[in-house]
């Protein structure tokens, strides 16, 4: 038998407004293995999941994915995994340039396209599902139950042409396309577009919210009395979870070239008709280290999970009813959710999470 001695791995500890705190973790290591160490070194992972870190960015379908995978990979392939808080910039530069945290769950690509791309030109990231299948969505809607009545209103051609099924608020005479509040990206984008298709002369105004309760609060109410309505929105969301919307179609395919050019630009004083895009990737990414160093079950895993809008929009509804914390959200999902899930993850992965609900 051979004889063993014990090193000691010193990790950082996280107590609220205590930092730096560390831990002594025994390690059984070979006495001949161990002749010769001259320095310490990180415990490696390798073949298995060990320890990993998931930001949760500050949005609710980010917040909610984050603790969903923490779930799984805790429960499921035995990771001893933790969450820390995050955004979309600073989170995928540090992957980029410090290796951390392991895990982004929930990227929109076109947010950081250039640090996306310099880190996987360096080989420092690693791209894996495409975590919102039908991809996140941006553009004008119309209710749901106006779609259903209306099958021939599928653009924003078609809207233009009916101004009294969506009445104006201070003048019923007359159409209104509702708009987001100021310092939105997509507030300049609605108001181009709505010059770019001359939606005044078919007797159109634009309408703008004041706020992102203004605009939400404008779609709630033309639920409650069934009325018509155009807005700006986006998917997925727990609004849309609430009262489902359409998105229109914007009958012209999208110019990237004008997009860049003019539609884009508040100021720019000739917009031409433009569509947008079919849907925003939003990916999962992870460090290149990360990959190569854990177990092929939990990459397997996050090559897997995806999740639709629909989904998606549905279980925000349900938190924001239920006041739900992402961790609540998490839980909620995997008990009523298993015939989504479980086609992410192996049997024996599948069977410990359910155990453990």
């Amino acid at each position: 038998m051979m004889n063993h001695i014990f090193m000691y791995e010193f990790e950082p500890v996280r107590f609220s407004g205590i930092k730096g705190v560390l831990k002594m973790k025994a390690i059984s290591f070979s006495l001949c293995a161990a002749l010769g160490l001259v320095a310490w070194a990180p415990v490696s992972y390798a073949g298995s999941c060990g320890h990993v870190t998931i930001a949760s960015m500050n949005w609710q379908s980010a917040e909610v994915l984050a603790a969903v995978d923490k779930i799984i990979l805790n429960q499921g392939y035995g990771c001893d995994a933790e969450v820390s808080t995050g955004d979309t910039v600073p989170t995928i530069t540090s992957m980029v340039e410090k290796g951390q945290p392991d895990i982004a769950p929930e990227v929109w690509t076109d947010n950081v396209p250039d640090v996306v791309k310099r880190g996987l030109a360096e080989g420092k990231l690693q791209q894996t599902a495409k975590v919102i299948s039908d991809g996140g969505m941006n553009g004008w809607f119309i209710p749901k139950y106006v779609a259903d009545k209306h099958p021939e209103i599928k653009t924003i051609a078609d809207v233009l042409k009916h101004p009294e099924l969506f009445p104006a608020p201070d003048d019923p005479k007359k159409g209104a396309i509702y708009n987001g509040p100021q310092g939105w990206g997509w507030t300049v984008i609605t108001a181009q577009l709505f010059k770019a298709f001359k939606a005044d002369k078919d007797n159109f105004e634009l309408v703008d919210t004041g706020s992102a309760a203004g605009l939400d609060s404008a779609i709630a109410k033309a639920y409650q009395h069934k009325q018509g309505l155009v807005a700006y929105y986006w998917s997925p969301t727990a609004l849309l979870g609430k009262y489902p919307m359409v998105r229109l179609d914007p009958g012209v395919p999208f110019n990237e070239a004008e997009w860049r050019r003019c539609t884009t630009k508040a100021n720019c004083p000739d917009p031409k008709p433009t569509g947008w895009q079919t849907s925003d990737p939003v990916y999962t990414f992870v460090t290149k280290r990360f990959a190569s160093a854990t177990s092929p079950d939990v990459m397997q895993y996050l090559n897997t999970r995806a999740w639709s809008n629909a989904t998606v929009n549905q279980l925000m509804a349900w938190m924001t009813a239920n006041q739900a914390t992402g961790e609540d959200g998490a839980k909620h999902f995997l008990k009523d959710n298993k015939n989504v899930w479980t086609k992410w993850v192996s049997k024996d992965a599948a069977d410990r999470i359910n155990a453990s609900l």
